[in-house]
């Protein structure tokens, strides 16, 4: 099996996962794997930018719910809003009610139905509470609540991408990255996200560190549901799909960090 550089993977990830000014210099498989096994770096990049954007607005005197409101519109912006899309079509892909064909046919409309819009909100609206109580507990733990939901975003994506998970199209991000990671390489990546995650959570304490290795466990947890959930009711996953995994696990993060 060739061997991605690095970069190539770095790339990928960046060019395809944000609006940061990456050039993706290649588009085949290999690069689609090491840019997929690179996907928590970029949300790595995104959780921080939002953080200190957040922090900044705390040091000027803005309270809590605030800084929650811009940290959550942070990576909406770093990623053209593209998760959040995602989220609102797969939920009306799957509301629908409809068989495959029909309901991915709605998921590639670009108006967003009813049961988009509720889900839309209602996300938007957990991790804005999640945010804003971790906010007022502390602002380094409102931080690390930011960093850390992002990352896990982009990590249920490296699972997502692993082999044996079909493809619900021939064309699109979906068919572009289904399969192409290892099962050893996306643990291996599971791995050192909660690794790092509980790192951060043991600054704060024995309490923190649990509660950190949790977030990172029952997010992926709950992408893992939704990808197989779709996966059944789609035949496989779509670039839509990929956003409401993000956005899940995402908000699963933010929901378990803000508890205790």
């Amino acid at each position: 099996m060739p061997r991605t550089p690095p970069l190539d993977g770095l790339r990928f990830a960046f060019g395809t996962l944000t609006v940061f000014p990456v050039r993706v210099t290649r588009w085949d498989r290999e690069a689609a794997r090491g840019g997929m096994l690179c996907a928590p770096l970029a949300g790595l990049a995104v959780g921080a930018a939002a953080a200190a954007v957040g922090l900044v607005l705390l040091f000027l005197g803005a309270g809590g719910l605030l800084a929650a409101v811009v940290t959550v519109a942070v990576p909406a912006v770093l990623t053209r809003g593209l998760h959040l899309d995602g989220l609102a079509d797969t939920a009306d892909g799957l509301g629908s009610g409809k068989p495959a064909e029909d309901a991915l046919r709605i998921m590639k409309q670009s108006d967003i139905g009813p049961f988009g819009v509720i889900t839309l909100v209602l996300a938007l609206l957990a991790q804005i509470a999640a945010l804003a109580q971790a906010y007022d507990t502390s602002w380094a733990r409102g931080a690390c609540a930011a960093v850390v939901s992002a990352t896990v975003a982009r990590l249920a994506l490296t699972l997502a991408a692993r082999s044996g998970v079909p493809a619900a199209r021939p064309e699109g991000l979906g068919a572009a990255v289904a399969g192409v990671v290892p099962v050893r390489g996306a643990l291996v990546a599971a791995v050192a996200v909660a690794g790092v995650a509980a790192a951060a959570g043991a600054v704060f304490g024995p309490g923190d560190l649990v509660r950190a290795v949790l977030a990172v466990v029952l997010s992926l947890a709950a992408a893992e549901a939704l990808l197989r959930h779709c996966t059944r009711r789609f035949g496989g996953i779509t670039g839509d799909v990929f956003g409401g995994l993000a956005e899940t696990a995402a908000t699963t993060a933010l929901v378990v960090l803000s508890l205790g």
